[in-house]
């Protein structure tokens, strides 16, 4: 890990790959004071964690709005959550003992979030970080005939049916099929509606271009959205009940064919070699650019609250 300060009061944490610059953040008035130096950080860079605040949802809000501008809604939903005020959330609602794998926020949609807040408001007994990866670093690091065999993008594929995943209702937020249509059109989805829900398709890109530095940054959810990421056991149960067509998520490359375990297996390799994680303090804001880096969450024990807001 470096320790290195910084012209502007903030010391970089990190490793080889992914950095991460922590900052004494005493308030409010301290971000306005600072906050064109903490965007130009998150510009090139990729990540601030902002240290010192109090666990307030009004603060973490007004920091949210100062730094990234009007706060998103959680729109073409993948994982659970909840809201907890307004367009502040709930991080993914996985168990407690399950990793969430790394991945770019949305990644799979045509349309992502420029920047994620994360506030720390209880954190866990063990575990429960946050992992952070450079998008730039992963592209780098990933092997080049990997990168041409993804050349053309990411096939996404789900399955919405009661009682298992998300709900086509909670994924797309409305209850009006024409909407969920309209939607998937817009957006480059084929969909089909089925007797138990609904089935949608459509290709997205592997990596692309980060616009401010220039970099080509890995930049999608293959290795969380395939059924292998839900662990042997679930994926062979679910595979033995249902037709691949109607697991939940799955991930394929952009002809349709399978992505080899091997190819997966390589991408998480890279992500365990780039990602670097730091226990959370209540208070805590960690702020990323969702396209330079990606970001998962670690196993833990005891209650842990991270709320989660997207601009």
């Amino acid at each position: 890990m470096t320790a290195e300060l910084t012209a502007n009061l903030g010391h970089i944490e990190g490793n080889e790959h992914t950095k991460l610059t922590v900052y004494p953040a005493t308030g409010l008035d301290w971000v306005r004071a600072h906050r064109e130096t903490l965007q130009d950080r998150l510009r090139e860079h990729g990540a601030i964690l902002l240290r010192g605040m109090p666990a307030d949802l009004t603060v973490f809000n007004q920091v949210t709005e100062e730094i990234g501008g009007s706060l998103l809604t959680y729109t073409e939903r993948s994982t659970p959550r909840s809201a907890v005020s307004g367009n502040i959330y709930t991080s993914t609602e996985y168990p407690p003992a399950e990793s969430i794998p790394m991945h770019n926020e949305s990644s799979y949609s045509a349309h992502w979030p420029d920047r994620l807040f994360f506030l720390c408001d209880i954190a866990a007994e063990t575990g429960g970080a946050t992992p952070i990866a450079d998008s730039r670093a992963m592209y780098r690091l990933l092997p080049e005939d990997l990168r041409e065999r993804f050349a053309g993008g990411v096939t996404y594929t789900r399955a919405f049916r009661e009682g298992l995943g998300l709900s086509w209702q909670e994924a797309f937020q409305t209850e009006d099929r024409r909407a969920v249509e309209d939607y998937c059109t817009a957006n480059g989805q084929t969909y089909e509606w089925t007797d138990e829900g609904l089935r949608t398709r459509h290709v997205r890109p592997s990596f692309v271009t980060e616009p401010h530095t220039g970099g080509t940054v890995w930049f999608n959810q293959a290795n969380l959205f395939h059924v292998s990421s839900l662990g042997e056991e679930v994926s062979e149960a679910l595979l033995e009940l249902y037709p691949v067509e109607d697991l939940p998520r799955n991930a394929f490359f952009a002809d349709g064919s399978p992505i080899p375990q091997a190819d997966l297996d390589a991408i998480k390799a890279a992500y365990d070699e780039v990602s670097y994680a730091f226990p959370w303090q209540p208070g805590d804001i960690m702020v990323i650019n969702n396209m330079l880096m990606a970001h998962g969450r670690e196993p833990f024990t005891g209650k842990r609250r991270t709320l989660v807001a997207m601009t």
